[in-house]
């Protein structure tokens, strides 16, 4: 299997669990809500800014989305490791059944589900 970004981070992720003995603690069900929590706290920054002020973040407030988003995608990858799952593989069916679903020529403009439609 050729090496892409997403298993080089899962190569280290587990690396590093290993070095410090925290495999025993990287169970699904602990990994689910360790990305969770990491979720909620990307979502807290946001929780009070309007749309202006979300889309206009000063530098400090994007090195906390930054670090959020960064833990986020860790504790994603580090779940796809443990149940193996091909994330990578995931995403791309996953974004061909999305333009299946969401045919750009039917949903142009509209953020109507798919079944609204």
């Amino acid at each position: 299997m050729p090496e892409t970004f997403i298993s080089t981070l899962q190569l280290r992720l587990r690396e590093f669990a290993q070095a410090r003995d925290w495999e025993k603690f990287h169970s699904p069900k602990n990994l689910v809500m360790a990305l969770t929590v990491e979720a909620a706290e990307l979502q807290e920054i946001f929780q009070w800014l309007n749309e202006s002020q979300a889309a206009a973040l000063d530098a400090i407030q994007r090195e906390r989305v930054a670090e959020e988003m960064a833990d986020v995608l860790l504790y994603l990858c580090r779940l796809a490791d443990v149940v193996k799952i091909d994330l990578q593989q995931a995403a791309l069916a996953k974004l061909q059944r999305n333009a299946e679903k969401y045919p750009a020529d039917a949903v142009r403009g509209s953020a109507a589900k798919y079944s609204d439609y």
